[in-house]
């Protein structure tokens, strides 16, 4: 008879996830299966039971799935064929996947590969589990000091926040300024990264004041109050002269128009968040000349083995809330309604 194990899961295409009982994962050839430390929560995880059948469809989700994309814990059981691990590992998974095989991969730009439309957590059965199964082992990354109940986020929120940071380094000089827009959990990492891989001044935007605060003990130079009536003009005081770079954790018409008035000439505009926004004017004269415009999702494998580095190195914080996986629904409210300091983790109890 095979075990049984509770997981939150989506269930049914638009309803919100549940805690369910399902059969304990097993590892076939080349898989393995992880036991769950704690796993990380996402903005991202709440917009998933608002998704169409025809949308989920079209990218390949499989209905129903285990939520959680932001995973740390340990190597429980390995399969055959896979070589490099032994039981008991500290682990953190990738939180986007990828095949290894097409161009993008081999190229080491494995966040574009199209395997990575679905995935753990997306389409696939996650980490919000005891158990987790992996059927690709190159995504496990080992910790040396890390603990893997806390260690989830860094595979996302920081490594995300790592790539848009790393495509911009050529133009963050001495002298110049970042701005970051949304100082969330991504924001709150690019921040640290700026600080810690540049010598560029950051200026972080937001409308919770709470957050402000909390970026402002990361680093961040000058914070700016996205509510204040004056908030567009506190910006470019702040920028003295313009950004060099800008990175948009937000993504709606409004930051997109922010963020590219505040740009300097030859600077970057990184968009990294999702809210459907767009530019509603023409590109000539309203881009400042040799700008570049650049977006992405996700983090390559590089980029989180190079997160885990810095905070293992102590070059970056990685502050959480936990919560026992019976507070869950408690969890995800903070998250949606702004409550959380840092990122909010579900350990997984025993």
């Amino acid at each position: 008879m095979s075990e049984k194990m509770n997981a939150y899961r989506m269930i049914n295409w638009g309803e919100k996830p549940q805690q369910v009982e399902v059969e304990k994962p097993v590892a076939g050839p080349g898989e393995v299966v992880l036991k769950v430390a704690g796993n990380g929560l996402c903005g991202s995880d709440p917009k998933m039971c608002k998704l169409t059948e025809e949308i989920g469809t079209m990218i390949q989700w499989q209905m129903p799935f285990t939520l959680g994309h932001e995973a740390g814990g340990w190597v429980e059981e390995i399969g055959e064929g896979v070589v490099g691990f032994e039981k008991g590992d500290p682990v953190v998974l990738m939180s986007s996947s990828s095949c290894g095989k097409c161009s993008y991969c081999l190229e080491g730009n494995d966040n574009n590969c199209d395997y990575g439309h679905f995935g753990r957590g997306y389409g696939r059965n996650g980490s919000l589990a005891p158990y987790v199964l992996v059927n690709n082992p190159r995504e496990i990354i080992k910790l040396n000091t890390l603990d893997p109940v806390t260690a989830g986020p860094l595979t996302d929120a920081a490594a995300t926040s790592y790539h848009g940071v790393k495509k911009a380094l050529p133009k963050l000089k001495p002298g110049t300024t970042a701005l970051v827009i949304g100082a969330g959990g991504l924001g709150s990492f690019a921040v640290q990264l700026v600080k810690v891989l540049s010598p560029a001044r950051v200026v972080a935007v937001d409308t919770n004041p709470a957050r402000l605060d909390y970026v402002k003990g990361l680093g961040a130079d000058e914070v700016v109050d996205g509510t204040a009536e004056n908030s567009a003009e506190l910006i470019q005081q702040a920028l003295q002269g313009g950004a060099a770079a800008v990175f948009d954790f937000v993504g709606t018409d409004q930051t997109i128009e922010s963020g590219i008035s505040n740009l300097r000439k030859g600077g970057m505009f990184v968009l990294v968040g999702s809210n459907g926004g767009k530019l509603d004017n023409q590109w000539y004269g309203t881009l400042p000349t040799d700008a570049e415009i650049t977006t992405y999702q996700g983090q390559t494998i590089s980029d989180t083995k190079a997160v885990i580095a810095l905070a293992e190195a102590g070059l970056i914080r990685n502050d959480v809330d936990i919560y026992p996986f019976s507070f869950i629904e408690e969890a995800f409210e903070k998250l949606e309604t702004g409550q959380l300091q840092g990122r909010a983790v579900i350990k997984m109890e025993d």
